[in-house]
């Protein structure tokens, strides 16, 4: 199904709408395909083919709302899922914040972010790289006693959106990424690691030889992994973890935890919540970026802006809706952040170890331990004991525990091996302190 089909899907869904009595309605779909394939110890484990597609309508009788979705682009099927939307919002309650972004709001110029970069692979060719991938990894070292697999995965896709404002846009888009993960195996003990690289352009990930040696390196290192004693002690999350303290925030700062008041950082617009030489934007406009959009699941334009300036939060991550229910305008992230950018310090991650001297690394996170009302935070991790600037020896089985509020002005230092793979991208994080729990 071309670009042209959805658009006139669209507009035949708002053209129902408003026949069936609703003062105004938004309408988005999506429609993608693509494979992935799996090897491990030299064999090939699942070839699994994706197709998807889905059309999700919304509403208006004023301010009453219904949604309603199908994944059936027949006549028939569009027409029964506009009215079962209708029906809906006849039966709930007025909400005086419902209803689309204001007019003024809606982007009229898309620019073009370089988001399509479909991969010329057949499933056969997939099958080789993922062979090739597992098997270098599984190579590498004698200790690599077994294998999680090697995995291939491609998809393309395309998003389209219009409403009532006379407005409809969108663009097509891919992704694609190659993982392995390996064991490794010492006098009885196993341990599990491995790596990934991800990119919208197939040109640009790793070479999946290089990616095979860090696998199983990263798996290798974690051999004879011991516990720590309980202690206070300052702690490096490892660019790939270090995004999660970021993501902590985003929600904090949505707009729907502002509203319902359910945040650590409640009212805090306008206030320091990191030390001075903290900045940290949104750059929704990036070519092949991982969460580049040129507008929102509103239809609002996105604008690339300042976040954290100085240590100070500037604003919050607003949709229409939360926004009207703040009292404030809307900030083009409906559906959330694109491309959140940490801008980092100078020193490397071997530098950061060095300034840290004495204290933990961590390089995985395990559970999800955040009370996001208060902030108080403990997650299981593992990572690599410190000394002299110098890793010691793995460690394994303990618990980091803080609060982000604290955590937060307590960052060190933030540094330049940036983690680019996903949409909140950030190097190593240096906190001052923390408390590490062991046996």
């Amino acid at each position: 199904m071309n670009n042209t089909n959805l658009q006139e899907i669209i507009a035949r869904v708002l053209l129902l709408a408003r026949q069936g009595g609703a003062s105004s309605a938004e309408a988005g779909i999506g429609t993608g395909s693509g494979f992935m394939v799996t090897a491990r110890l030299g064999e090939v484990e699942t070839v699994e083919h994706q197709r998807d597609k889905g059309l999700n309508i919304t509403v208006y009788l004023n301010r009453k709302k219904g949604s309603a979705s199908t994944t059936d682009f027949g006549d028939a099927a569009i027409q029964e899922t506009v009215r079962a939307a209708c029906t809906i919002a006849k039966h709930t309650s007025e909400d005086e914040f419902a209803g689309l972004i204001d007019p003024e709001f809606i982007a009229r110029k898309i620019p073009d972010l370089d988001l399509h970069h479909p991969w010329d692979l057949t499933p056969e060719a997939a099958i080789e790289l993922a062979v090739a991938c597992e098997t270098d990894a599984r190579n590498f070292d004698k200790r690599i006693t077994n294998s999680e697999g090697a995995t291939i995965n491609t998809y393309s896709g395309s998003h389209y959106y219009g409403n009532s404002h006379d407005f409809t846009g969108g663009w097509d888009w891919s992704s694609h990424s190659i993982d392995c993960a390996m064991i490794a195996g010492h006098d009885g003990k196993m341990q599990r690691d491995g790596w990934y690289t991800k990119k919208r352009d197939p040109a640009e990930l790793e070479d999946i030889h290089t990616l095979a040696e860090t696998a199983a390196r990263r798996a290798l290192m974690r051999l004879d992994s011991r516990q720590l004693p309980t202690l206070t002690v300052p702690v490096i999350y490892e660019a790939p973890v270090a995004g999660s303290l970021f993501s902590s925030l985003i929600n904090a700062i949505s707009g729907g935890a502002q509203y319902r008041k359910s945040t650590f950082l409640l009212d805090k617009a306008g206030k320091k919540i990191f030390p001075d030489y903290i900045n940290i934007d949104e750059r929704p406009h990036l070519k092949k970026g991982p969460g580049s959009a040129p507008f929102d699941s509103d239809g609002m334009a996105t604008r690339e802006r300042r976040l954290v300036a100085n240590g100070v939060l500037q604003a919050y991550i607003l949709s229409a809706y939360s926004a009207r229910k703040l009292g404030l305008p809307p900030t083009g992230n409906a559906g959330g952040v694109h491309n959140l950018i940490v801008e980092t310090g100078k020193q490397d991650l071997a530098s950061l170890l060095r300034s840290m001297d004495k204290g933990l690394l961590i390089t995985d996170l395990i559970g999800f331990g955040i009370n996001q009302v208060t902030g108080d935070y403990s997650r299981g991790a593992s990572g690599f004991w410190v000394e002299h600037g110098e890793i010691q020896f793995p460690v394994e089985e303990i618990t980091v525990a803080g609060n982000l509020i604290d955590m937060y002005h307590q960052i060190i230092a933030i540094g330049n091996d940036v983690d680019t793979r996903g949409n909140i991208q950030t190097g190593s994080v240096l906190i001052e302190k923390m408390t590490v729990a062991g046996n």
